[in-house]
């Protein structure tokens, strides 16, 4: 089996990772799903990902997690440990303790939270969170939106290498005679909570036909229901200030839970690909009642 049927297998369990993270993500369970053994699974996993699978998951879950104690304040911090996938409210209580060095109800309270904004590393986006501190949360529509299927490139880092992504995919689909039009990017890391070079994104291009020869490309669904809806254009960096004012200010007094799929853009433009830097798109985020 060469190099990219592993890259596939191991990219297609990091697609049912991030959108079952409640789920039985055991070793074993992986691992058979993408028809390994659990040692070469481990291996595989961990050179495609740099992380062991353990890592990735409690990381995945503990990010989920910690977004949910701030963004979703009526949900007991049990209900939220069930639904990241802990086994108990005590196990979780001890790995996040571990990781963040507060308890989960103190990390609650937002101070820490607060603290860290990665994101204002970034010069671009650090001035382009000044410009808009004063700006308005953009009305939101509830929608029920039904699955789509894609095919991605993976990318780790939100900055301006993310157009390497999205020139990797655009190349792939004019080679293979598929259309552009439909870009989406998934939103896997919230990068007020995870440093920058660390976040998880995911450029996309909306499908009709399946992937046949994956490898570096590949392909997905993402997941319908709920969402809120946030019309945004702006120039590069101000993305992510938007979506943190829709994060800290609309969400936790919307009445709405945030789930726990991916949240991902829709763009009209892409700024990563537009000449200007200017973007025009919808963010989605995966909300509950």
């Amino acid at each position: 089996m060469s190099k990219i049927d592993h890259q596939y297998r191991i990219n297609e369990i990091l697609s049912f990772i991030h959108k079952n993270i409640s789920a039985d993500l055991s070793v074993k369970n992986l691992a058979s799903m993408a028809a390994y053994s659990e040692h070469y699974f481990h291996r595989l996993f961990k050179e495609v990902t740099g992380e062991s699978t353990h890592q990735y998951i409690k990381r995945t879950r503990l990010e989920a997690a910690a977004n949910q104690l701030i963004f979703s304040p009526h949900l007991t911090v049990r209900t939220i440990a069930q639904s990241c996938g802990f086994e108990s409210l005590s196990s979780f209580t001890r790995i996040f303790k571990s990781t963040y060095l507060v308890t989960p109800g103190e990390w609650r309270s937002g101070k820490e939270y607060d603290d860290k904004h990665y994101f204002m590393s970034n010069p671009e986006i650090n001035a382009a969170y000044r410009r808009l501190e004063n700006a308005p949360v953009p009305t939101p529509q509830i929608v029920d939106l039904k699955p789509c299927g894609v095919a991605y490139v993976r990318h780790k880092g939100y900055n301006r290498s993310i157009t390497d992504a999205w020139e990797t995919l655009v190349a792939w689909a004019m080679s293979h005679n598929r259309s552009i039009d439909h870009q989406i990017a998934i939103l896997h890391s919230n990068p007020a909570l995870v440093p920058l070079g660390d976040c998880h994104y995911v450029a996309c291009i909306g499908i009709d036909k399946p992937v046949t020869r994956r490898g570096k490309i590949n392909s997905s669904v993402i997941p319908g229901g709920l969402h809120a809806a946030f019309k945004i254009n702006g120039i590069y960096g101000e993305l992510l200030p938007y979506i943190s004012k829709i994060l800290e200010q609309w969400l936790p007094n919307s009445g709405y839970i945030a789930r726990t799929t991916p949240a991902f853009a829709i763009y009209q433009k892409n700024q990563y690909l537009s000449k200007d830097d200017s973007f025009e798109l919808t963010f989605y985020l995966p909300i509950g009642i």
